[in-house]
């Protein structure tokens, strides 16, 4: 079945539900991790001895099990964790939690909202206006989101075991003429906020900018491939109150990544992430993946959860 399904090649448009069944059947997690890691950076994944960011990443996806991890990474039970670490504050408001698509009234929704899967990375709607939307098209695709587990897609076991959700929340909207919200990302190891990866306009182009936590502007970028902003990004006002919530949160974690908004000098709190890019994208210059890797303490081997099946 192996030798079969590495001749196979799958096209980009491909149902993800047919992609999550030959994602689940033909490579064990070490050969999956092996074989994408390859393709997106273009060496070879070090797990003996991982030095760079992203191989620690995937070594932490193989070895590293944590239940409260799960619970964290849920975009739902997240935001009672929060509410009981940081408060109430600094959470979006929930207008409904829904297990499937026929619980789901639009009339009842407002005219611009959000929706998230609670189990998965990326799969989001921004719905800023309801009666433009073909929602017949819209709830068939909520569905399979439903039927999606995120987990044969990155072997990321924070997800494995997520109750599949939709939830919706109140539309955040920022200054005119951004096309999307700015993006704060706050990269925590072992409970010690460490850089805030600040993303702009990322739905026209977008840019990415790095600072540490004196708002010093790092000479490095990444994960994806975006340039830094031209014109020169402030320091927001209560960025010393989005370091407190991070170390808070942050805490139980050899590394996560606290993800907010920053709208009219508030913050919201977005999620947090556990693997950023999935562990497949790289800082530049190169030399910054050893060094962000050198601030990653990976547990000891004889403590950890063995998920390499």
């Amino acid at each position: 079945m192996n030798k079969i399904c590495k001749k196979i090649r799958l096209p980009a448009t491909i149902d993800h539900i047919i992609r999550q069944a030959y994602y689940k059947y033909c490579f064990t997690n070490e050969a999956f991790l092996k074989k994408y890691f390859k393709i997106h950076t273009g060496r070879e994944l070090n797990l003996k001895e991982p030095i760079e960011f992203n191989d620690k990443l995937q070594w932490l996806k193989l070895y590293w099990y944590d239940s409260f991890a799960t619970k964290c990474a849920d975009k739902f039970e997240v935001r009672n964790i929060v509410k009981q670490k940081v408060g109430h504050e600094v959470l979006n408001e929930l207008y409904g939690v829904y297990e499937s698509v026929d619980d789901i009234n639009i009339s009842k929704l407002p005219d611009s909202f959000v929706m998230k899967a609670t189990h998965s990375s990326g799969y989001n709607f921004v719905c800023k206006d309801k009666n433009k939307v073909n929602w017949d098209s819209k709830l068939k695709e909520l569905n399979k989101w439903l039927k999606l587990n995120y987990y044969w897609h990155t072997r990321e076991l924070v997800y494995k075991d997520i109750k599949p959700r939709i939830i919706c929340e109140r539309y955040l909207s920022e200054v005119e003429g951004l096309t999307s919200l700015t993006d704060y990302k706050i990269y925590c190891f072992n409970g010690k906020p460490t850089y805030c990866q600040v993303i702009k306009d990322r739905n026209s182009g977008g840019t990415i900018d790095f600072f540490d936590t004196e708002w010093n502007h790092m000479e490095f970028t990444g994960l994806q491939k975006m340039p830094n902003a031209v014109e020169k990004i402030e320091k927001p006002v209560n960025y010393d109150e989005m370091l407190g919530v991070a170390k808070e949160l942050s805490k139980d974690f050899p590394f996560v990544r606290v993800d907010f908004y920053n709208v009219d000098s508030k913050i919201y709190f977005g999620e947090l992430t556990f693997f950023p890019r999935s562990g497949f994208g790289e800082f530049f210059p190169h030399e910054w993946n050893k060094r962000i890797g050198n601030l990653l303490e990976l547990p000891n081997r004889g403590n950890v959860y063995k998920n390499n099946e």
